[in-house]
This record gives C-alpha cells, sequence and structure tokens, in this order.
C-alpha cells in the first residue's frame, strides 16, 4: 500500500530499518525513543489534556508527570531504591498502579506486575523469585503479603505529593536494559517471568503510532481517540498497548475498575465517550446476555476488538448482531505476554473474507510455520508458529534454560499450532494442555502439582471443558486409592494455593486409575470427554 510505503521507507516518520538487536538483525524503527524514561519526560507537553480518567477521577498529562517526578525522588531519596532494582506492584485496576509503574520507570527501577488474583503461595515465589526492594499493594492484596509494602491507599498518595517542585531525572539506561516483567503462566508448573527490554516497550508505542498516522491518513483524528482500559494492568493488552502507548500519544485512557459490570462499564462508554475498546470474549459474552443494550448511547464507540483468547466466527456474528459497535469494526488479533504486543491483527475485511483468520503479521514482525525439526513449512501446511521482532521480550527472568528453548535464537517459539493461508494466520490448536477461562491461560501442571500435595492422592488431572460464559472451566479428575474426600474440601485445599480462577469448578473423585497410552502418557482427550 503507498501510504505504509510512505510512512515506513527510507526518510517516513515510521521509517523501518534493519539493526542488530541481540545478535540478530532485526526491522526496527529508526525514530523510536530510546528508553521509556525519554517517553516519560515529553508526556508532560500534553499538559492538561486527560490521561487517566475513571468514573469518579480526572488525572491530566501534566498532573501525572508531577506525581511520578515526586514518587520517584522520593523512591530513590527515602526509600533508597537504585538502577535496576525491582518494584513490586500487586493491585486491582487504579491510577496508582499506572502512576507507580512510571515512577519505578523514573527511578530506574524495573517494575514488576503481579497477577492480582494470585493466592498468598503464589506472591511468595513471586516475591522469591524477582526479590523486589519495594512491594506496592492495595489493602486487600497487602493484607496477603507476609513483608512490609507501600500502599496503595495511603502511601503512594503521599508519595505522589511528597516533592511538588521534583524534576524528572531518569537514570541513563541501554535499550536492551530490562524495563518490565509481567509473569506468565509457566508449563513446568511455575510462572515466568517474560522480562520486556526498553526497546520492546518503545518499538510497541511506535507501532500504536503508525496505526495513529494510518487513521490520520483516512480522515479520522487520532488525538480524538478515547481507549477503555477494562482488563488488568498486569496484562500486555492493558498495559504494554493501551496505558504506556497512550501516554506517548496525548490520547485518553477511560479506566474501569472493580469487577466487569455490564451496566457501569457502558454507562462509562457513553459518559466519556470512548472510541475504541480491547475486551476479551468473555466481557462480549456477558453484554450478549445482558438484554436491551439500547439505553446507552454508544455511538462515539467506533472500534472494537477482541483478544486475550480464541472466539469461533459464530460467536464473532452472534456478537455484531446484538452489539451495534462490532458491525463493522470488530477486530480480532494473536499475541502472548511474550511478544509484548500482537503477533497478528484481522481487520474487519480479513474476518469478512476469512471467518476464523487471525490475520497478518504485524508491521514489523516475521512469522514462520515450522516442523518438528524447526525447518519452515509451505503456505497451506500446519506447523509450530514462530515469530520474531524487535517487540518480542528478551528473555525469562531468571531461567535462563525455558528462555533458550522459547527465545533462544529469537524467533519465538510459541508451542501454538497454525497455519498461513493466503499471507493470514489461522490457529489450528492452542499449546495442547492450556486452559483459556475468561482470557486468563491456566496450565493444568500447575494445579497438578498442587492437588499431588494432598494426602492420600494417587494420580490427578487438570483438563479444561467447554464454558458458556468463560470459554473454558477448569476441571479436574483427582484419583485416590479409598477414603476419597469431599470435592469441598479439595476445593478448599486448592483455593488456599492457588489464584481463584485456577481452582477446579467440576470435580471427579475416583478409586479409577486415569486412561493412559503405551508409553504411560493420560490420555487428557479422553478425560476431557468423560467429565463434559
Amino acid at each position: 500500500m503507498e501510504i505504509v510505503q510512505k510512512l515506513t521507507g527510507p526518510g517516513g516518520e515510521f521509517e523501518l530499518r534493519e539493526e542488530d538487536v541481540l545478535g540478530t538483525r532485526l526491522p526496527v524503527f529508526a525514530g523510536r525513543a530510546r528508553s521509556l524514561g525519554e517517553v516519560l519526560a515529553r508526556s508532560a507537553s500534553h499538559g492538561d489534556r486527560d490521561y487517566i480518567v475513571t468514573a469518579s477521577r480526572r488525572l491530566s498529562f501534566a498532573e501525572h508527570a508531577a506525581a511520578v517526578a515526586s514518587m520517584a525522588k522520593a523512591l530513590r531519596d527515602d526509600l533508597g531504591v537504585e538502577p535496576g532494582d525491582r518494584i513490586a506492584i500487586n493491585a486491582a485496576n487504579s491510577p496508582e498502579w499506572i502512576v507507580s509503574f512510571w515512577a519505578a520507570i523514573a527511578a530506574g527501577a524495573v517494575p514488576v506486575g503481579y497477577n492480582a488474583w494470585w493466592a498468598p503461595q503464589e506472591i511468595e515465589y513471586a516475591l522469591a523469585h524477582t526479590d523486589p526492594k519495594i512491594v506496592i499493594a492495595d489493602a486487600k492484596r497487602a493484607a496477603l503479603i507476609s513483608e512490609d509494602v507501600l500502599t496503595v491507599e495511603r502511601d503512594v498518595p503521599s508519595l505522589t505529593g511528597r516533592y511538588p517542585a521534583a524534576e524528572l531525572d531518569v537514570p541513563d539506561v541501554a535499550e536492551d536494559d530490562p524495563a518490565i516483567i509481567l509473569y506468565t503462566s509457566g508449563t513446568s508448573g511455575r510462572p515466568k517471568g517474560a522480562v520486556h527490554s526498553h526497546r520492546n516497550l518503545t518499538s510497541v508505542i511506535e507501532y500504536h503510532r503508525f496505526n495513529d498516522a494510518m487513521m490520520g491518513a483516512f480522515g479520522i483524528d487520532p488525538a480524538s481517540r478515547r481507549y477503555l482500559l477494562a482488563l488488568p494492568l498486569f496484562h500486555i493488552a492493558s498495559l504494554h498497548n493501551l496505558a504506556v502507548p497512550r501516554l506517548a500519544t496525548g490520547t485518553a485512557v477511560i479506566m474501569t475498575e472493580g469487577a466487569f459490570d455490564v451496566d457501569r462499564v457502558l454507562g462509562l462508554v457513553e459518559k466519556e465517550r470512548v472510541t475504541n475498546w480491547g475486551a476479551v470474549p468473555t466481557m462480549a459474552h456477558r453484554m450478549m446476555e445482558h438484554g436491551d443494550l439500547s439505553k446507552y448511547d454508544l455511538s462515539s464507540l467506533t472500534a472494537f476488538a477482541l483478544a486475550s483468547a480464541p472466539s469461533s466466527p459464530a460467536f464473532k456474528e452472534r456478537l455484531q448482531a446484538v452489539f451495534p459497535p462490532a458491525r463493522g469494526a470488530l477486530v480480532d488479533s494473536y499475541g502472548l505476554t511474550e511478544s509484548c504486543t500482537a503477533i497478528s491483527v484481522a481487520t474487519p475485511m480479513d474476518l469478512a473474507e476469512a471467518p476464523g483468520t487471525l490475520g497478518r503479521p504485524n508491521l514489523g514482525v516475521q512469522v514462520e510455520i515450522r516442523d518438528a525439526e524447526g525447518r519452515p513449512v509451505p503456505e497451506g501446511v500446519e506447523g509450530e508458529v514462530c515469530a520474531r521482532s524487535a517487540y518480542n521480550m528478551i528473555g525469562y527472568w531468571r531461567d535462563p534454560e525455558a528462555t533458550d528453548r522459547t527465545i533462544g535464537d529469537r524467533w519465538l517459539h510459541t508451542g501454538d499450532i497454525g497455519v498461513m493461508e493466503r499471507g493470514r494466520l489461522r490457529l489450528t490448536t492452542r499449546r495442547s494442555d492450556l486452559i483459556i477461562r475468561g482470557g486468563e491461560n491456566i496450565y493444568p501442571t500447575e494445579i497438578e502439582n498442587v492437588l499431588a500435595e494432598y494426602p492420600g492422592l494417587r494420580e490427578c488431572a487438570v483438563v479444561g471443558v467447554p464454558h458458556q460464559d468463560l470459554g473454558q472451566e477448569v476441571a479436574a479428575v483427582v484419583v485416590f486409592a479409598d477414603a476419597a474426600p469431599p470435592a469441598e474440601e479439595l476445593a478448599a485445599f486448592a483455593r488456599e494455593r492457588l489464584a481463584y480462577f485456577k481452582v477446579p469448578s467440576r470435580w471427579q473423585v475416583t478409586t479409577e486409575p486415569l486412561p493412559r497410552n503405551a508409553t504411560g502418557k493420560v490420555l487428557r482427550k479422553q478425560v476431557e470427554n468423560e467429565i463434559s
């Protein structure tokens, strides 16, 4: 397309050129910022425009910059934070979450987003794993943490107002230094910390700025866009692809707080004239089940994207039938925590032409489908989806073996099985054992390892089974030699050790051994069929 070539070609605002990135030649944006601190310093120029808006509060770009400068000075001068220290954030969505993130960046630290739904045992693991100098938590999560914390409700407001005249003084960093750690579910039974660099995030910013420029080329003013943030900030969808790039572009983030409530969210969309919304299929399903939505003025909402979990063409058709903003504007995408942003995006035109597609690789992303020996296969042949770009994480925190397996050659080996069809990606199998419940990735191994600690349990298998609202729910088959406990006791045992969304909601307690093949591997598909 001529517009794309003009924007990304030599001398263009988003010129792409090859540079060495961690030993590999990759396409990079020539005009990118070289650190998140640089992005933060520029953001104050947006002045009194809205940055973060909730149902009851507004924070302008200038107010945000002042709050971040004050808190960063307090972190360094009063609390002894030094460059490279980790600062953990364990809290529900709030403006303070975002301010704390940017204050950590401004202090030269590495913010670490903890999953706000973790159980105490999971939190304790992460605390030992990332060894944060400071932990910031809201009151609900602070009560689950064994060490001292800074509270969102009391300490963050105090720190953001302590030095009102403070100026940003961000330490120098290298582009490929860690900028943030976000946890992703671990196939080996422990969550892994995906390390994203400054280059990763500034590249994502340029990708979103490029999309804004494309809107402008078609007569849409990107400065008028207002983005709904309704997913947790410890996910890349909300942090990397919304809160961070919108600080750079000077556009508003409209944040929902608390559990997802259709009326409250749509009321906020109407009141704040939201234009863009990225949702998980569970949110879309709840809207479809909610009833008449016509009482809300949703005319401002011109872009609606599905992310974080797969959805069928039939689901998309039903959504478009009852939710007008999805008609002609629905976008689907495919990405992982490790990929930092989407690997591919399906436009409304893609979905109309090829229902079920996940679209074409994003700008700057190379995709290969590979066979079991790691060799690229032709279009139309199934294989593992592998992606390479300047967006991909630099590795897993303190886990060189997993890093080498997953991205040792700078190609991200997703473990997903897919096929390229006329330049578009379609997944045929997600990572074999992965359960996706309401957009949250759950690996059965982690739950099975916890259940294995229950006295008297001989073996168990955890699988995902269909659920109308959540997409999948967690089911467990547990085998005892005799005297099997009631399911309620097993659920209570799991709740003490796992985030609530990982606790099986369906149980089959038996004395019959699990079905296995000739090599002793559990036949998970048979287990699924028996418990469904």
